[in-house]
């Protein structure tokens, strides 16, 4: 672990710029692909990472969690869209769902890549390892069926009507909901998410990621 917390914070925040930023740009890029403006009418469809961040879930929880050594969790403001607008029905709407997720693991497995073959440097022992973790961390957290996570689009798509009914109700909570879900989940499922992140950073970057 970096023990300059300035550091840590400078290269977290950086990341994040990225990372989010261009998560939620292809959750509204496929979705405006598949017939859907709706991003894009309201003003979402942008590389402007102001318009995707979410000031306690994309910035505060990530760096609270990677100064006290625990895997940075996090999210963004959801990209709005409308389902029905959608061509391919509920196979587009897993698709604007999983964009989002399948971006931040490219981005890790480029960041693991690099890792592997630049030689030793502040950008490769320090910022390197910061991405790629973070990277999984948005990836794996999206990833769980829990609304509005993007997970929670794909079992939405193969739940029987009971359950979508269920979710909507949680996820008209919105970020209010990930928040409860965090402080009452995260205690249960955080050591398997932890799990999941390390062996994902294994597989990508090698055993000599240390962080």
């Amino acid at each position: 672990m970096i023990g300059d917390t300035f550091t840590i914070i400078i290269i977290v925040l950086a990341t994040l710029a990225v990372s989010v930023t261009l998560h939620e740009y292809m959750h509204g890029y496929v979705a405006y692909k598949l017939g859907d403006n709706t991003a894009k009418f309201s003003g979402r469809l942008t590389l402007n990472p102001l318009a995707h961040v979410d000031p306690f879930a994309t910035v505060l929880l990530p760096i609270i969690l990677a100064v006290i050594g625990l895997p940075p969790f996090g999210a963004a403001k959801p990209v709005p869209f409308n389902p029905s607008n959608l061509r391919n029905g509920e196979t587009g709407l897993m698709m604007v769902s999983i964009a989002g997720p399948l971006t931040n693991l490219v981005l890790a497995a480029i960041g693991g890549i690099l890792f592997q073959v630049l030689p030793a440097s502040f950008f490769s022992l320090a910022i390197l390892p910061l991405f790629i973790v973070l990277n999984l961390a948005f990836f794996v957290f999206n990833m769980i069926p829990f609304p509005p996570l993007d997970g929670s689009r794909v079992l939405y798509v193969l739940a029987p009507e009971s359950i979508r009914r269920f979710m909507h109700s949680i996820e008209r909570m919105g970020l209010v909901g990930i928040g409860l879900f965090i402080f009452i989940g995260f205690p249960i499922i955080g050591p398997f998410l932890s799990e999941a992140i390390g062996i994902l950073t294994q597989w990508l970057a090698g055993e000599n990621l240390l962080l």
